[in-house]
């Protein structure tokens, strides 16, 4: 059976990567990748995997507030409202992805 999810595989191990080869912790490395979604006004999908690797190594959203925060004075108010919807919408993207396998889970039981 061929891979399912090619293109997300592929990030995934790329994030990874980038992870193992940087100098930086792998929490302010994460930090710094949501800094630069900020920067490019990258959109939810983007930031759904980013921020699940974020958490996957301990960034918090009090963590991400203070990038958002730390990042404002230089990229601006549209961008950080910007950001702040695309993650909104990212959480909600990986709210209903936990819905959906969780009903997939349920009905695979009976």
């Amino acid at each position: 059976m061929a891979d399912e999810t090619p293109v997300l595989d592929l990030l995934s191990s790329m994030t990874a990567d980038s992870i193992e080869a940087s100098s930086l912790d792998p929490d302010a490395l994460m930090l710094v990748r949501i800094a630069a979604l900020v920067a490019v006004d990258a959109p939810p999908a983007s930031y759904v995997m980013n921020i699940a690797a974020a958490g996957d190594v301990g960034v918090d959203a009090e963590q991400i507030q203070g990038v958002l925060t730390a990042v404002a004075p230089i990229v601006g108010t549209t961008r950080i409202v910007a950001a702040a919807g695309n993650i909104a919408r990212a959480l909600a993207i990986e709210i209903g992805l936990a819905e959906l396998a969780a009903e997939a889970a349920s009905e695979s039981d009976f």
